[in-house]
């Protein structure tokens, strides 16, 4: 019998990642030094503006609950072997469909008169906030089941499909808060109607952080759940595995890719949700910020880990709140975040193929001699 020392793969799934951040910080530093600034005072001042109070880790907190919940349209989707990044597009049309659903609630319309923005409806709020929710949900879900969908029926490849996606989502932003549903009074920045103040996700009690904070913890833990701990899961793993085994075993693999897609696609679009809920209070071209792009970033360093991905999201929020101080302190440009993302995403995704590759980290098999049968001392019989 053959037993394997898990503990080795499990210490190399930390161990890999880590080190991979270490290697990105180190070309970070020096990209830093390359155009003038100190890396060490760069460092000092991320860690500042990211983690040093309790003032600034509320901004992390901030900008990790997106992180967290358009990681999941990555992760989820990469239990079936796909390679989804269409994260940006499911969570820009989740919401602007939470957004059109909260006006039509809020005023009877998307583009209410001054009377009717004057005289809100009496609907209560967390009804408004429900069918947001749903509305961002199901529209960033189907979005994403689209490029499944084109996989499984029409074998196209779904990390172009779901790129193109993305283009799609923006351009659909700029056309509607550019026109249809437009508010006249936005000028330099179009946008449509804001959502009334009662109708808006509220701050946790004590914090400035909203409560997307929270949706972004519970979907990651009902994500491990799923895949970990249900046959829907195990049964996800198993197409990711080998897809014409699962074929051969009658799993449904259409259904497991459409749904899974989904799923994926709703969290994205939960996100769009709340920024539009929490944060924006109306949908504009800061729905377009990055955060699906950088779930992808969390996703691949938490080694598609729906829980791992709360951690890396709290870092991937920080370096995103470090971006001003960068500005004013080290007079740097406030996109040097963005290079710094793109670092640790090609170290991390260069990581991939470290896997394996140590002999501390290989599973040694360990023999177990079988005991020797049992002498009999009985006398032969003849």
């Amino acid at each position: 019998m053959i037993s394997g020392q898990n503990w080795r793969r499990t210490l190399e799934s930390f161990v890999i990642p880590f080190g991979a951040i270490l290697v990105g910080l180190l070309f970070f530093g020096v990209f830093c030094a390359l155009v003038g600034a100190n890396p060490v005072g760069v460092y000092a001042s991320i860690w500042k503006a990211a983690f040093g109070t309790w003032s600034t880790f509320q901004n992390t907190l901030i900008r990790a609950a997106p992180l967290m919940l358009s990681s999941l349209c990555t992760a989820l989707p990469a239990q079936l072997g796909l390679v989804i990044i269409g994260n940006e597009g499911a969570l820009v049309m989740g919401g602007l469909g939470a957004i059109i659903t909260g006006l039509v609630f809020s005023f009877g319309s998307v583009l209410p008169a001054p009377e009717q923005i004057a005289a809100p409806l009496m609907t209560p709020p967390i009804v408004v906030q429900l069918a947001m929710a749903i509305a961002g949900i199901v529209v960033g879900g189907v979005w994403i089941a689209i490029a499944g969908a084109l996989r499984h029926y029409r074998g196209v490849n779904e990390t172009i499909s779901s790129l193109l996606l993305n283009y799609i989502a923006i351009a659909l932003l700029n056309h509607l808060v550019g026109g249809p549903i437009r508010d006249p009074g936005s000028l330099n920045k179009p946008s449509s109607f804001a959502l009334p103040e009662v109708n808006m996700l509220g701050d946790i009690p004590g914090t400035r952080v909203h409560w997307g904070l929270l949706f972004g913890l519970v979907a990651s833990v009902i994500a491990y759940v799923l895949i970990r701990r249900t046959t829907f899961g195990f049964a996800a793993r198993t197409a990711g595995g080998n897809i014409r085994a699962a074929r051969i075993a009658g799993l449904p693999v259409g259904k497991l890719t459409l749904m899974i897609c989904f799923l994926g696609g709703a969290c994205a679009g939960l996100a769009g949700m709340v920024e539009v809920a929490a944060v924006q209070a109306s949908a504009n071209e800061s729905l377009n910020v990055g955060y699906g792009y950088g779930g992808i970033l969390v996703a691949f360093a938490a080694r598609q880990n729906p829980l791992a991905a709360i951690f890396i999201s709290l870092l991937v929020g920080g370096i995103l709140a470090s971006g001003g101080i960068l500005q004013r302190t080290h007079n740097l440009p406030d996109a040097t975040v963005l290079v710094f993302q793109g670092i640790i995403f090609l170290v991390v995704l260069y990581s991939d193929s470290l896997y394996g590759r140590f002999k501390f980290f290989r599973e040694t098999p360990v023999y177990e001699v079988p005991p020797a049968p049992p002498t009999s001392t009985a006398a032969p019989t003849v």
